[in-house]
C-alpha cells in the first residue's frame, strides 16, 4: 500500500552536519544541501517532503502529528548544525557584515530572506553558508550567539528589523515610481497593484478578484523588476495554463517594454510547452505525445474506447461497469448528512413537485427512495419482470379484506417483495413503521403469499443486491443481463458523461500520486455509499491500467507524464534552470504535478523566487486535476510567503461585485476579500425571471429568445447613451451549466444592438460582457448547483476533499455571475428555483428584482424569497394571496396588501 516503501531516518548529533536515511539503500544527506522541508496530506497518510540539491525524499505513512513532529525535529537538527558553523567561524563575520551594510544602506531594493542569503553567499566559508541557508531560523538561535553578532546581522536574525526596512522601502517606492505606475499597461495601477509589483519575498501569492487586473499586475511586475535591474530578462519565467493566455501575456509585456514579441527575452509559456522544452533540451529530441492529447475530446474518446474494450473482454469489468451506470448513478447518502429534509429530497429526486420527491427509474416507474430505485434498476438490468406497488387483497383474522401495495411483485412466481426502511436492530426513523412492517409480514403469512423482504440495513452493509439475487434465484426467476448497447441507449447521457468526467479526474490523480488499488479500496471504506465506492475503485483502476498500457504500447506520453518527466530531470540536475523569478498566472488552477515542477525549478536554483497570481473563488477545474488546497495552503506548500490582495474590480458594477463576493464567501474555506468596484452600483441589476414549465420542462430557449429581443429593443431606445465610435453593439453572454441547454444549437442569433455569444459556465471564465443571461438557474441534475457534480467518489483520490456542500458549484456560479458589468438575468424553473437565488435575495434584498420575461415586476414572497404571490380563493370564495411554492412555503396574506420598493 505504501509506494515509497519502508524507511528509517537517523538524526545523530555525533555525525557532523549529516543525517542518515535508509530507503531503498542507505544515504547520507548534508544539512547544507537541504533547501526545504514541508508536510503534506496524502490520500491515507501525511508525508514529509525533504528537498535537497539533486534529490527529493518523501517520508510517507505518518500520522499528522508524527509528520509535524518529524519536520520540527529536522528543522531543529539542521539549525543546530548551522549555529555551530556560525559560532566556529566568527572571523568570517566581518566580511558578511560588510556585504549586509552595502545591501541595506543603499536602500536599493526590497529585501527577502533570499536576497540577504545571496549577498552573504558570496563570502567564502561555512559561516556564510549557514547564514544564507534557506532553513535558518533565527528564533532558534541561542541568545549568546545572537548577541555576539555585528549589528547589521539583525537584518537576518530579527524578522522585525527586515520587516521595518521593507515597509519603509515600499512607501518610498510608491513616491519614486508614481509616474511609472500611473501609466502602466495602458492604465493607472491601484495601490494594491503597485504594492504587489514592489514586494518580492521568496514566495508570493497575490489573491485577486474577478476583473481586478491580474494579468496587468503580472505585466507590471515584469516591467518593474527589469526597470530596477533586479533580474536579467533571461532569468524571468512566466507560466500560463493555456496558449491563449500565454500569447496575451507575451503581447502585453512586449508592448510595455517596447520590443517586438520575437525579441522578448523573458520566457512566457505554458506548463506543457515548458515541460516539452526541458525534455527536448536534455534528451536532444522532443517527447512523443500521444496523438489524442491536443484534441479537445481526445481523452474522452480514449477513455470510451478503453471502457468498450474492457466491457467486451473482461466479464467482471462488464458487470461492475453496468452496475455503476444502472444501479449506482448517484451515492446512497443518509438523510442525516443533509441540512434538512428539503435538501435531501432535492438530492434524491429527478424533479420535485408540490413538496414530494419524484424518483424515476429505468423501469419507467416512479419509486419512493434511492434504495427502491437501486432495486428497480437492478431488476431492469437483469430483465426481471415486476410490478411496482401492485394492489394485493389479503384476508384479515376477522374475515374482512384489506388491500396492500407491496413495493415489488414478481408475476412469474406471484412473489411479493417488500423493501422495509428498517435498521439492523429492526427500528425505523419513521413513527410506527416497524409495527406497520410486522403487520404486513403477518398478513402475507396468514394468506400464504410467497414473500421475502430486504431492508435499509442491508443497503448499509452491502448485502441488499446479493440478497435480492439470492431470493430470485431460489424461486428460479431467470436473469438476462442487458447488453451494453441497450444500457447506454436507455441511460440519461448526463450519467455517462458524469462517470467519464469522474474517471478522467481520478485517472490523473492515480497516475500523478502513484496510488494503488489497495489505497483506493481503503479510502472507499470512508464513503457513505461504500458499495458504490468499492465498485468504482475497481473499475477506475482497470481503466487507469488500460490507459497506462496504451501509452506504453504506443511509446507515447500524455501531458501529465510529460510534466512528471520534466520534474525528474530538474530534480536530478540533468536540467539546469536559468530562472530566478518564476511568475504563475491563474494559480487557482494548479495541480500537484505542476506545483512539483514549480518547486523543482525554484529549489534547484539558489535564491530564486515565485510570484503566483490567482483567485481561489474561481477554482473550477477539479475535473482537470486542479487542487484548490495548493492555493489556499500556499505557505504550507511553498514556505514562508507574502500574501497580497487585488480587491478592486474593473468589471462588475458594485452591486453585482459585492453580492457575488458575499455569496462565494459563504464557504468559510474561501480566502476572505472585500471587493470594491470602479463602477457604481446599478440598482436592481440582478434580475430573476421565473419560467413556466409545460410538460414538466420549462422552455428556456423560447424565454431566452424573448428576453434577448426585449433587451435589444430597450437598448436601441437608449443607444445615444452608450453607442460611440468604439462600440456599435453591447455584448451579451448567454451562459448555461451544461451544453445540452444551448438554446442556439451553436448558432447565436443576430440583433441590431446586442452581440450575443453562448457558452457554458466553464468556458466563460476570463470573459466579460455588458449583460449576462444565465439559463436554468434551478434545482436539478442539469441545474445550479448541479447535484451530480459534487460526487463523493472524488474523495477516493483527492487528499483534502472539500467539506462544504457543492463548494466547486458555488465557485462556478460565482464565475457566471461576475462576467457582467451592467446586469445579470437569471432564468429559473418557476417550480424549482435554485437555492442560490434564495441566497442572493438574502444577501442583496430588494436589489434582486423578480420579473416576467417581458419585464413586468412580480410580487416576491417575503417568506421564502424565491416564490411569487399569486391570487387564490378560500372555500368561501374570498380572495387572498399565497406563495406559488406551496406546500414548501405556506405564506399567505390578504389580497389588498401593497408592497413598495
Amino acid at each position: 500500500m505504501f509506494p515509497a516503501g519502508k524507511w528509517k531516518l537517523t538524526l545523530d548529533p555525533k555525525i557532523s552536519g549529516h543525517f542518515r536515511l535508509a530507503q531503498d539503500g542507505e544515504v547520507e544527506l548534508s544539512c547544507l544541501d537541504i533547501v526545504s522541508i514541508s508536510v503534506s496530506k496524502a490520500l491515507l497518510w501525511h508525508t514529509v517532503e525533504i528537498r535537497a540539491r539533486g534529490r527529493t525524499v518523501l517520508l510517507s505513512a505518518l500520522s499528522g502529528d508524527a509528520a509535524t513532529q518529524l519536520a520540527a525535529d529536522l528543522h531543529a537538527f539542521i539549525n543546530s548544525h548551522l549555529f555551530g558553523l556560525i559560532a566556529t567561524e566568527k572571523d568570517r563575520l566581518l566580511d558578511v557584515d560588510e556585504r549586509l551594510r552595502d545591501l541595506t544602506e543603499g536602500n536599493r531594493q526590497y529585501l527577502a530572506q533570499a536576497d540577504l542569503g545571496r549577498a552573504v553567499a558570496g563570502v567564502p566559508g561555512d559561516a556564510a553558508a549557514a547564514l544564507s541557508h534557506p532553513l535558518l531560523n533565527p528564533d532558534m538561535m541561542p541568545a549568546g550567539l545572537k548577541a555576539s553578532l555585528p549589528a547589521s546581522f539583525a537584518m537576518i536574525t530579527d524578522p522585525g528589523v527586515r520587516h521595518a526596512y521593507n515597509e519603509a522601502f515600499v512607501r518610498s517606492e510608491f513616491i519614486k515610481f508614481q509616474s511609472f505606475f500611473d501609466d502602466l499597461d495602458r492604465r493607472s495601477f491601484s495601490n494594491q497593484q503597485r504594492e504587489a509589483c514592489i514586494r518580492l519575498e521568496d514566495n508570493n501569492l497575490l489573491v485577486a478578484s474577478a476583473g481586478s487586473g491580474k494579468s496587468a499586475t503580472m505585466v507590471g511586475k515584469v516591467a518593474y523588476v527589469l526597470n530596477k535591474q533586479l533580474y536579467r530578462p533571461q532569468e524571468i519565467l512566466l507560466l500560463a495554463f493555456n496558449r491563449t493566455a500565454a500569447d496575451e501575456l507575451r503581447t502585453r509585456i512586449a508592448a510595455q517594454l517596447q520590443v517586438a514579441e520575437d525579441a522578448l527575452e523573458c520566457r512566457v509559456t505554458t506548463f506543457h510547452a515548458l515541460g516539452r522544452g526541458i525534455i527536448e533540451e536534455v534528451e536532444g529530441r522532443p517527447p512523443q505525445l500521444a496523438n489524442w492529447v491536443d484534441h479537445p475530446a481526445g481523452e474522452t474518446t480514449v477513455i470510451e474506447a478503453i471502457i468498450q474494450n474492457l466491457v467486451e473482454s473482461d466479464p467482471e469489468f462488464a458487470r461492475m461497469w453496468a452496475e455503476l451506470l444502472v444501479v449506482h448513478p448517484k451515492a446512497d447518502i443518509p438523510i442525516e448528512v443533509f441540512d434538512g429534509e428539503a435538501d435531501y429530497r432535492l438530492y434524491v429526486s429527478d424533479t420535485v413537485r408540490k413538496g414530494s420527491a419524484t424518483i424515476g427509474s429505468l423501469s419507467a416507474v416512479i419509486v419512493k427512495s434511492l434504495q427502491e430505485k437501486k432495486i428497480a434498476n437492478w431488476l431492469w438490468l437483469h430483465s426481471v419482470a415486476f410490478e411496482y406497488e401492485r394492489q394485493i387483497a389479503v384476508e384479515e383474522d376477522d374475515g374482512s379484506v384489506r388491500h396492500l401495495h407491496p413495493d415489488f411483485y414478481y408475476p412469474q412466481t406471484e412473489t411479493v417483495h417488500e423493501h422495509f426502511a428498517l435498521d439492523a436492530d429492526g427500528s425505523s426513523p419513521f413513527a410506527d413503521y416497524a409495527e406497520h412492517a410486522e403487520n404486513k409480514r403477518k398478513a402475507y403469512r396468514r394468506n400464504e403469499i410467497d414473500f421475502f423482504e430486504t431492508t435499509s440495513a442491508q443497503a448499509s452493509d452491502e448485502t441488499l443486491l446479493s440478497t435480492l439475487e439470492s431470493e430470485l434465484t431460489r424461486r428460479s426467476i431467470p436473469f438476462e443481463r442487458k447488453s451494453y448497447a441497450e444500457i447506454t441507449k436507455a441511460l440519461d447521457p448526463v450519467v455517462i458523461k458524469h462517470y467519464h468526467q469522474l474517471i478522467s479526474t481520478c485517472l490523473k490523480h492515480i497516475r500523478a500520486s502513484h496510488l494503488t488499488l489497495d489505497m483506493l479500496l481503503e479510502r472507499a471504506k470512508t464513503l457513505h455509499d461504500k458499495e458504490r465506492g468499492r465498485l468504482f475503485a475497481r473499475a477506475v483502476w482497470l481503466i487507469t491500467q488500460g490507459y497506462s498500457r496504451k501509452l506504453e504500447e504506443t511509446r507515447r506520453i500524455d501531458f501529465d507524464s510529460m510534466i512528471a518527466d520534466a520534474v525528474r530531470l530538474v530534480e536530478t540536475g540533468r536540467y539546469r534552470s536559468p530562472y530566478s523569478l518564476i511568475l504563475v498566472d491563474e494559480f487557482q488552477d494548479i495541480s500537484e504535478p505542476r506545483a512539483n515542477l514549480i518547486k523543482a525549478l525554484k529549489q534547484q536554483k539558489a535564491f530564486s523566487k515565485v510570484f503566483a497570481v490567482g483567485d481561489d473563488w474561481q477554482s473550477i477545474y477539479r475535473f482537470a486535476g486542479s487542487d484548490i488546497t495548493i492555493f489556499t495552503r500556499f505557505e504550507a506548500n511553498f514556505g514562508a510567503s507574502w500574501q497580497g490582495r487585488l480587491e478592486q474590480t474593473y468589471r462588475c458594477n458594485q452591486l453585482i461585485a459585492e453580492t457575488a463576493a458575499k455569496f462565494v464567501q459563504r464557504n468559510p474555506e474561501q480566502i476572505k476579500k472585500s471587493v470594491r468596484s470602479t463602477r457604481p452600483a446599478v440598482p436592481r441589476s440582478i434580475r430573476v425571471i421565473p419560467v413556466e414549465d409545460k410538460r414538466d420542462k420549462p422552455d428556456f430557449a423560447l424565454a431566452c429568445q424573448r428576453l434577448l429581443e426585449r433587451l435589444d429593443t430597450a437598448l436601441g431606445g437608449i443607444a445615444n447613451r452608450w453607442r460611440d465610435e468604439k462600440r456599435d453593439k453591447l455584448k451579451v453572454l448567454v451562459l448555461w451549466r451544461y451544453n445540452v441547454l444551448d438554446p442556439f444549437e451553436g448558432r447565436p442569433p443576430s440583433f441590431a444592438n446586442i452581440e450575443v455569444t453562448g457558452l457554458s459556465f466553464h468556458r466563460a471564465k476570463g470573459l466579460e460582457a455588458d449583460y449576462t443571461v444565465l439559463l436554468d438557474v434551478s434545482e436539478g441534475n442539469y441545474g445550479v448547483p448541479s447535484r451530480i457534480e459534487d460526487d463523493e467518489l472524488l474523495n477516493l483520490v483527492i487528499p483534502r476533499p472539500e467539506t462544504f456542500a457543492y463548494a466547486e458549484e458555488r465557485r462556478l456560479f460565482y464565475v457566471a455571475l461576475t462576467r457582467a458589468s451592467r446586469g445579470v438575468y437569471m432564468l429559473t424553473n418557476r417550480r424549482q428555483p435554485s437555492r442560490y437565488i434564495q441566497e442572493l435575495c438574502e444577501i442583496a434584498g430588494d436589489e434582486v428584482r423578480f420579473e416576467t420575461v417581458e419585464g413586468a415586476e412580480l410580487s416576491q414572497c417575503p417568506a421564502c424569497l424565491v416564490g411569487q404571490l399569486v391570487e387564490r380563493r378560500n372555500k368561501d370564495g374570498s380572495k387572498f394571496r399565497g406563495c406559488n411554492q406551496f406546500p414548501d412555503c405556506k405564506h399567505t396574506e390578504p389580497k389588498n396588501v401593497v408592497r413598495r420598493r
